[in-house]
């Protein structure tokens, strides 16, 4: 597999009925080109996360460095964004044989930020999909 279909891979829209589901890999400049992404979305993008990030970042970069406290964090937060990451564990086999895997775990944009950029790249953590609540997204004063 060449490096841009592993990269579109993670470039997905979903909408269920209570979350809008977004693959990591997507930029801002990228979502709001994007018809199946929610206007009100494009919005929130548009008004309030461009101005304080760049277009070109992706959502896994955003949110691997995400801090606890800023306006981006608070906007972010009122929309109820929960993020799917994989966490490369350490697991013993009944052998004694010492196996790595990934497993899936959702987290909370605070559990999220407790973590260093540094130590998340240590600890093998992948953020692979945000999840945007609709009732988020509705109660959203735009």
């Amino acid at each position: 597999m060449n490096g841009e279909q592993q990269d579109n891979s993670f470039k997905y829209v979903m909408m269920d009925t209570g979350h809008i589901y977004l693959g990591a890999k997507y930029s801002y400049a990228e979502l709001l080109e994007e018809d199946a992404v929610p206007f009100k979305l494009k919005t929130i993008i548009s008004r309030y996360i461009l101005p304080e990030t760049k277009a070109e970042t992706t959502l896994e970069g955003q949110f691997s460095h995400l801090e606890n406290g800023s306006l981006l964090f608070g906007i972010l937060q009122q929309l109820k964004i929960k993020v799917k990451v994989s966490l490369l564990l350490d697991k013993k086999s009944r052998a004694g044989r010492g196996d790595r895997r990934y497993k899936e775990k959702i987290l909370t944009l605070k559990q999220l930020s407790q973590t260093a950029p540094e130590q998340k790249d240590a600890d093998g953590i992948l953020i692979t999909e945000i999840m945007i609540s609709r009732l988020g997204l509705m109660s959203f004063h735009v």
